[in-house]
């Protein structure tokens, strides 16, 4: 944060590491909205506006519009009305979204929706699940070969956040590091934001940053992809256990197109293409919303001051 040419390295680095071109690439900002490519037919043509799906990448950009492109898709053809995809590179700018009411239905993390105090309501229509469970850990990471063995080993080390309002990526170590008496700015030597989970990961494994918190779901799937960062990061700490981030709709939406878009969420994993463009987004299926599971995390960002 205190050495920009230093950032410029590191951005340069990690973008070396992830590709800075194509799809599959590094960060494709979609300031404008993107329609998916879907076929509503005459249903989406009779006056109806797009619904606008917005989301911010929790891994690489290109292949999370990829997988929602796909998804979006199966929206559009079950609902009969065109979906319009909205991707912003933060947590902060989809929750602005929301707040503004420029976005009908939104993919949000644990932390976005624990940090949401837009004035316009949100409700939540469905929950995440990955291999059988609804909840995540958040996890720091350092590279396989680092002594480090606890948060306060990395002291006047280098540091990977992920995004100011994502619990596992930075909420969960400023708690701790609130809990110990500190701050980023005088444990860490250095810290910088990534955007995502997998860079992230890729920082701690390129040895760019000394450490990261991560989801540890996140880091099952960069594994299962590059089976070879199992040998060059190292879980060292679990830093919490929460609830799995949800799908969010306007509460001003149409309530019975609200319950429709819940049942095809809920029915999404049983097409095998669904099924792939989910698993992609380290979700096995969505299931339904359990009530006050994000009590406890709401307060904690009231605590810290970590809103939007």
């Amino acid at each position: 944060m205190r050495r920009p040419f230093w950032l410029l390295v590191a951005a340069v680095l990690l973008c070396l590491a992830y590709g800075c071109s194509g799809d599959d690439g590094g960060y494709v900002d979609f300031s404008k909205p993107t329609p998916a490519g879907v076929q509503g037919g005459d249903k989406a043509a009779a006056g109806q506006r797009p619904l606008r799906l917005a989301v911010a990448s929790v891994s690489s950009p290109g292949e999370t519009i990829k997988s929602l492109r796909t998804i979006a898709e199966a929206l559009s053809r079950r609902t009969g009305r065109q979906i319009v995809l909205v991707q912003r590179k933060t947590y902060a700018e989809v929750n602005l979204l929301l707040a503004n009411d420029d976005a009908d239905i939104a993919f949000v993390s644990t932390g976005a929706y624990s940090a949401y105090r837009g004035q316009a309501p949100i409700d939540v229509l469905v929950m995440t699940e990955f291999q059988g469970s609804a909840t995540y850990d958040a996890q720091l990471i350092v590279p396989a070969d680092s002594p480090a063995r606890s948060l306060e080993d990395l002291q006047g080390k280098v540091f990977a956040f992920t995004d100011p309002l994502s619990f596992s990526g930075h909420m969960a170590v400023m708690d701790a590091l609130r809990r110990l008496g500190s701050s980023p700015e005088r444990h860490f030597s250095r810290y910088f934001y990534t955007s995502s989970h997998d860079r992230a990961i890729q920082a701690v494994a390129s040895r760019i940053a000394d450490g990261a918190s991560i989801d540890n779901q996140i880091l099952d799937v960069a594994i299962q992809k590059m089976p070879e960062l199992a040998n060059k990061v190292r879980v060292v700490a679990t830093l919490g256990v929460n609830p799995s981030g949800p799908v969010v709709a306007a509460a001003g939406l149409d309530p019975r197109l609200k319950d429709a878009l819940r049942d095809i969420f809920l029915d999404l994993h049983r097409d095998p293409a669904q099924a792939e463009a989910l698993r992609t987004l380290a979700i096995s299926r969505f299931t339904p919303p359990v009530p006050g599971a994000y009590d406890a995390l709401r307060a904690l960002y009231d605590r810290i001051g970590g809103f939007l």
